[in-house]
């Protein structure tokens, strides 16, 4: 018998640490299914809430943020970049990328969820911005990325250009917040149990195990 297991998956499109940990938590929930029967709801987190229309070059956006020089930027995109092919990933950052405003990519993904498509345009939108280099905030890319997920292009457009779910992403990244999420991703299970970070399946398995094994 399998035990159900809530995840809060709280996250931001422009975090490429996000994508190598739901790489990693997918595959530990692909190995766990004799034990936990999972389901993955994808919370808003914006790591840059003031980041204008037009984005920011990655590396002035890092120097800027962080204190880090271009050698320590590329070396971590390198190491970034690595880490996302062992999970299967095509991460393609460059010095020339940009980072993006991502609010209006969460008010897509909060109607995605009632339409049983999120976890999809999560993906789909992660390989726009990281894979593809496009820009996650332009609407048009933001409804290329719900076609390709399986959701009604029309239907994505009017969500976008009607500002709906705008008062509830805003009320859940406070929500979140409120709650000491300052740093992404964050997995919360069954609501008590935190995991930081982009972890490897290996990890994330191990506390899921252990999780369902408590009952």
């Amino acid at each position: 018998m399998t035990t159900p297991m809530k995840i809060d998956f709280v996250s931001d499109i422009a975090c490429p640490w996000c994508v190598i940990g739901l790489r990693g938590l997918e595959d530990a929930l692909d190995r766990s299914r004799d034990a936990v029967e999972a389901e993955i709801v994808f919370r808003p987190f914006e790591l840059n809430p003031a980041m204008p229309a037009g984005g920011q070059n990655i590396g002035e956006h890092i120097a800027q943020k962080y204190g880090s020089t271009p050698a320590q930027s590329a070396a971590n995109r390198k190491m970034i970049t690595d880490r996302a092919a062992e999970v299967g990933f095509t991460m393609a950052m460059t010095s020339d990328s940009r980072i993006y405003n991502t609010f209006d990519a969460h008010r897509l993904l909060r109607w995605a969820e009632q339409a049983g498509h999120q976890a999809e345009l999560k993906h789909a939108l992660f390989t726009a911005n990281f894979t593809e280099g496009k820009n996650p905030g332009d609407h048009t890319v933001l409804v290329e990325a719900a076609e390709r997920a399986g959701l009604d292009g029309a239907a994505a457009a009017e969500v976008l250009a009607s500002g709906r779910y705008a008062a509830e992403v805003r009320a859940e990244e406070e929500l979140w917040r409120s709650r000491g999420i300052n740093a992404v991703p964050a997995v919360v299970i069954n609501d008590k149990h935190l995991i930081s970070g982009g972890q490897p399946a290996d990890v994330f398995e191990a506390v899921i195990r252990r999780i369902a094994a408590e009952g």
